[in-house]
């Protein structure tokens, strides 16, 4: 499943963002590139620094921790630390599937969902668009500053080239609690008619069967 998350960054989280990233150092992108995806990859990325990037995970995490939409399409277990990455005129990273082992020292965790949040609005740059390889062919996304969109990371995906402005977006990786894609979907899917259901009459007996079929769903499906 493809999915844009709109207005997942608030214009107050934007800018103390920006404020950051515009004082920080950026490096290589190819430093944090797999073998195969270095080939490809032509982008900055913001060099970590720990007090920096310690106010940057916590301004993201709550924004995710509060949204409906990416804890319902996501089931999130764990998460990477986000990269945030820009490309000027002549940047690009070709056709690439991300890593299916993430982490360092310490905790490695599987990539099931891999998440863009754009930071620039699409006029500030040319180019850019990210596109995405989907059963129902390629999808191209170019969403205004604090919107996201999420995709499966087996996927194989693209950024367009720049040509003119800056493209900044934060990317992040995570490991859920249901690991097929097409059960994610599945559950997202029925959790929305489920919480209408609910809405509009919880004690009816067609919600209460719904409730059920869904809890027991993710019971069966679910890792902990």
């Amino acid at each position: 499943m493809m999915l844009e998350i709109p207005k997942l960054l608030n214009q107050a989280q934007l800018g103390k963002i920006h404020e950051i990233l515009d004082q920080a150092q950026f490096q290589d992108g190819k430093l944090t590139a797999g073998m195969a995806a270095r080939r490809v990859k032509n982008n900055q990325e913001l060099k970590a620094e720990p007090q920096r990037m310690e106010v940057l995970i916590r301004l993201l995490v709550s924004a995710l921790s509060h949204n409906e939409t990416f804890n319902a399409a996501a089931w999130p277990q764990r998460m990477a630390d986000p990269i945030f990455a820009r490309y000027q005129p002549g940047m690009t990273y070709g056709d690439h599937v991300d890593d299916a082992i993430m982490g360092h020292a310490g905790v490695r965790f599987r990539s099931d969902v891999s998440m863009t949040i754009f930071l620039c609005e699409p006029d500030a740059y040319a180019g850019g668009e990210l596109a995405v390889r989907t059963t129902f062919g390629e999808k191209r996304v170019k969403l205004a500053a604090g919107d996201a969109v999420v995709y499966p990371s087996s996927s194989l995906h693209q950024v367009a080239p720049v040509t003119q402005g800056q493209r900044q977006v934060a990317l992040l990786w995570i490991q859920s609690h249901v690991r097929d894609p097409a059960r994610r979907e599945l559950l997202f899917e029925l959790n929305q008619a489920r919480n209408t259901l609910l809405k509009q009459d919880p004690e009816a007996e067609t919600a209460q069967r719904v409730d059920r079929a869904f809890s027991n769903l993710v019971r069966m499906w679910a890792e902990v």
